[in-house]
């Protein structure tokens, strides 16, 4: 995984785009979902420190299945098309905002969230490069203790 300079069509729903110090914008290139892959966009993010943002596009249909959140920084969550429902924990109360196409909300930082998706939708986030936790999503709020950092911030 390395950060390149993108002549081309970037395909945001595969590969993100990484914003960085300086306003760089550069393709993700060699990004998945897998533990190494994250925690070698975190390592090549880390010297843009809590600046540093990911843009990437996400289709869905359905219920999230995790929790996270982002304690370097705020997160965008823009709904393109369908509906979403983003549900949030700030200290215990439950936030939930609609979205609709063209609508945007912003988790703040370190605040624990879920997206669920009312039919086929997609959104776009731009997120803190650094530091995302997950917890398993079993109930309406994220359960204290079984917290799984992401590979980028160890």
């Amino acid at each position: 995984m390395r950060f390149v300079n993108a002549p081309h069509a970037i395909p945001l729903r595969t590969t993100p785009v990484h914003l960085g110090l300086g306003s760089t914008a550069k393709l993700v290139e060699g990004f998945s979902w897998a533990p190494e892959a994250l925690q070698a966009y975190g390592a090549a993010a880390a010297a843009d420190g809590a600046e540093g943002r990911m843009v990437m596009i996400f289709d869905g249909d359905g219920p999230g299945d995790h929790w996270e959140r982002h304690p370097a920084g705020d997160e965008l969550i823009v709904c393109l098309n369908g509906s979403v429902t983003v549900s949030r924990d700030l200290d215990g109360v439950t936030d939930r905002v609609l979205l609709g196409p063209g609508e945007a909300t912003v988790n703040p930082a370190g605040a624990w969230h879920a997206v669920d998706m009312t039919g086929p939708s997609t959104i776009l986030g731009i997120t803190a490069g650094l530091g995302t936790d997950h917890r398993p999503r079993t109930g309406t709020h994220p359960t204290e203790g079984d917290s799984v950092p992401g590979p980028e911030a160890s």
